[in-house]
């Protein structure tokens, strides 16, 4: 089964770059590593060679990976009608009065400290779809809550 995986925009690039930066820069360079290992003789007790062929595992798994993920993601859409959607950044208001800004975005590019909130989280299922002023039942693992969707943008 083929797994999909959602992006914004922004999302997309930051991956298309690193692949970039992996295959043009690193890639090159740690191949470099090697011949420069295996010119130093013998090979069962290298610690140089050891190190590179490492590194090179991890370099080719980190490409496979990012190759992967690009070719089976989707790149979302605003939804110009007012609805919240990956890429929206949402207002919410809480019960108690508190207000938090959250940008709405795939599973992979989720970051709390830079309030990225996954569409797959309790609060971005809750608010999917859903447009300013109205009110939303979050079911989170602590217990469920309402929030009132200030602004979308």
């Amino acid at each position: 089964m083929k797994q999909s995986i959602v992006l914004t925009a922004q999302g997309y690039l930051e991956l298309e770059q690193e692949l970039n930066e992996l295959k043009n820069v690193v890639r090159p360079r740690v191949i470099k590593d090697l011949k420069d290992a295996r010119a130093q003789g013998d090979l069962s007790e290298n610690a140089d060679y050891d190190s590179a062929r490492d590194e090179q595992a991890q370099v080719e798994a980190r490409i496979k990976e990012l190759e992967y993920k690009l070719e089976h993601s989707t790149i979302a859409e605003k939804n110009e009608k007012g609805a919240v959607t990956v890429g929206s950044t949402v207002t919410i208001l809480y019960e108690d009065g508190e207000e938090d800004i959250y940008e709405i975005v795939g599973s992979l590019e989720a970051d709390p400290f830079e309030n990225k909130v996954s569409n797959e989280s309790p609060i971005g299922k809750a608010v999917m779809g859903h447009k300013k002023g109205e009110v939303v039942e979050v079911l989170s693992p602590n217990g469920n809550y309402d929030v009132t969707i200030k602004d979308v943008k």
